[in-house]
């Protein structure tokens, strides 16, 4: 395969994973549960699952001990981005929750060069900003005095601990599988929200099963999966630029699942947003 179909390539596989992450958003409104039980209800399935494809696959699970502690920070970092995640979706709506955190490309901008030592680059600083832009445009009404200012706040405090984890992950998936790498994480997320099981009964907890099963192996075993995999391939900021896609997405499966119809300035906030995926892409395939 050429150089140019090899990048084409990586390009459709960030893409299939943020459709696939993007279905997070309506189904974390569509399911009717506290937050915590949610999110540890879909970490301990998707840990079975990725742990029975591992198997399948071959794919080895064995972690350097000089790694694990860093593989540990990045699941506690995922546990809290998904709840703070979950919790700006249920005070608001799939268009503010999704949005809120897309404020992470321009975060992961600042925070790469600083973690990782990378040379910093004006051309992040510039398409950050005009995610921004697009993101400010998709919000319809936004208003510091509605009561979408709170879960605005928690939708950013989720956006930095996803950039963090993403830079931390940056290191190590070089030397590990994703689907072992997510094993981990949800094994860790499980473990440190399985207590609020205990506050649901289980008839309740069956009654949302599809929407817990679709969540765990569509946006997390599949999507995130894949998401990590593309690690390889780009910097996290062109990453974190190119997923910023994610929204548009996101409010699209909203729409046709929850009849959550976008305004006009949705549509053309997510064009500017579309349009910095796209200049990102031809970039960075240079």
């Amino acid at each position: 395969m050429t150089n140019k179909n090899l990048h084409l390539s990586h390009l459709l596989e960030i893409n299939l994973a943020v459709i696939f992450i993007s279905t997070s958003g309506t189904l974390g409104r569509y399911i009717d549960l506290p937050v915590p039980v949610i999110i540890a209800s879909r970490g301990i399935l998707a840990f079975f699952i990725l742990l029975l494809f591992c198997r399948w696959k071959g794919i080895s699970l064995k972690v350097k001990q000089s790694d694990l502690p860093l593989v540990i920070l990045s699941g506690i970092l995922m546990a809290l981005h998904w709840v703070t995640y979950f919790y700006a979706l249920q005070m608001s709506s799939v268009a503010i929750g999704m949005l809120s955190i897309y404020t992470y490309p321009i975060i992961t901008a600042f925070l790469e060069p600083l973690l990782l030592k990378t040379k910093f680059q004006k051309i992040h600083l510039l398409l950050a900003a005009f995610v921004l832009l697009g993101i400010y445009f998709l919000a319809p009404n936004f208003s510091l005095e509605n009561s979408h200012t709170m879960a605005i706040g928690i939708g950013v405090l989720s956006a930095l601990f996803y950039a963090l984890r993403n830079i931390i992950l940056k290191v190590k998936v070089k030397h590990y599988h994703g689907s072992m790498l997510m094993v981990y994480q949800t094994a860790i997320i499980g473990l440190l929200l399985f207590p609020a099981l205990f506050y649901v009964d289980g008839t309740t907890l069956f009654e949302q099963w599809k929407g817990i099963v679709a969540l765990a192996v569509l946006t997390t075993a599949i999507g995130h999966t894949l998401f990590l995999m593309t690690f390889k391939h780009f910097s996290m900021t062109s990453i974190s630029i190119m997923s910023s896609v994610q929204p548009v997405y996101g409010i699209i499966i909203g729409a046709i699942f929850l009849s959550e119809i976008p305004e006009l300035t949705t549509v053309f906030g997510g064009c500017l947003i579309l349009g910095s995926v796209v200049i990102e892409s031809i970039r960075s395939s240079k």
